[in-house]
């Protein structure tokens, strides 16, 4: 099925553009390494529990492995929360993100991985920025998810001021609300959420990049132009770790083999409807960001089977 976008107008993501958009499926006879193997990479002394939700829902989307790797002083707290995971522990900087050479650590893993999630949970935007522009060469075949203090690599925090503007080599994925939009491109906050689609589009032309800004319409936007936007969900999904989860539950979409697009699409949905239904059940405040994965299976099997 071809991706159903327009170039002359912007595609409303509902059940019918879903439906018509089918996700990969693995074979019956499929195992772990078909259903995709998903990195995590996040998590801090201070949010550990990031790269816990994140990871959570990169496995409720349907990837079938999962490595996490987060910082040394946190990585059996992480293990124990998540006994389906391989879990590597990384030197950590003092400001709480990690050493370049974490990349020895992630070396070996750079083949045999679907998607990425980096981001969830991790502090320090300049160590950030040096460790994702090191890890980018090594991660051109497979899908890449950047989210939280991941994205500062747009703003070149580890160069010099006079650094060139940032452009992706290959396209990723990028998930910023409108505030940190606003830090990454230098625009009001006001101004993003009042007019989003020329703030998307550009961005996604500018950075190489297909474009989630979320809000109560997310617009996305790939660097080809083309462009979605979603209208649902409920205010009770604007709470701490629920970007968390909408990044992971991406990452495990693109892992079985979906394109960036049709993860991003698809994840803006589900993580909506997630919200939806546990409003439905509890109410609009109060439910809880750990609560959304267990909302996904459900859901795809539903969008799936129509």
């Amino acid at each position: 099925m071809e991706t159903p976008v327009s170039h002359a107008h912007m595609i409303s993501i509902d059940a019918t553009a879903l439906r018509g958009w089918p996700l990969p499926m693995p074979s019956s006879e499929g195992d772990k390494e078909q259903r995709g193997h998903v990195l995590v990479l996040g998590g801090s002394r201070e949010m550990p529990g990031a790269v816990i939700l994140a990871a959570t829902a990169a496995l409720r989307a349907g990837a079938g492995k999962l490595t996490i790797a987060t910082g040394a002083s946190v990585a059996q707290l992480v293990a124990l929360a998540m006994p389906e995971a391989r879990v590597i522990g990384l030197r950590e900087t003092p400001e709480g993100g990690f050493t370049v050479d974490a990349i020895d650590a992630l070396d070996p893993l750079a083949g045999k991985i679907g998607a990425i999630l980096i981001g969830p949970g991790m502090q320090d935007e300049t160590a950030t920025a040096a460790l994702v522009r090191a890890l980018l060469p090594r991660l051109e075949d497979c899908a890449i998810v950047l989210d939280a203090n991941a994205m500062g690599i747009v703003r070149n925090p580890d160069r010099a001021d006079d650094a060139a503007p940032f452009r992706f080599a290959v396209p990723v994925i990028l998930t910023p609300h409108a505030g940190e939009m606003a830090h990454l491109s230098g625009q009001e906050k006001a101004d993003i959420a009042a007019d989003p689609v020329p703030v998307a589009s550009h961005a996604a032309r500018d950075w190489n990049a297909v474009l989630a800004l979320k809000g109560a319409r997310t617009i996305i936007a790939a660097p080809d132009g083309a462009m979605w936007q979603h209208e649902g969900g409920n205010v009770g999904l604007a709470i701490s770790g629920s970007g968390d989860v909408l990044a992971g539950i991406i990452a495990g979409l693109a892992a079985r083999g979906a394109t960036l697009a049709q993860a991003t699409c698809w994840g803006v949905a589900l993580h909506a409807r997630a919200g939806e239904r546990l409003a439905e059940r509890m109410g609009l405040l109060g439910y809880l960001a750990r609560e959304l994965a267990a909302e996904i299976p459900s859901l795809l099997e539903q969008l799936t089977q129509g």
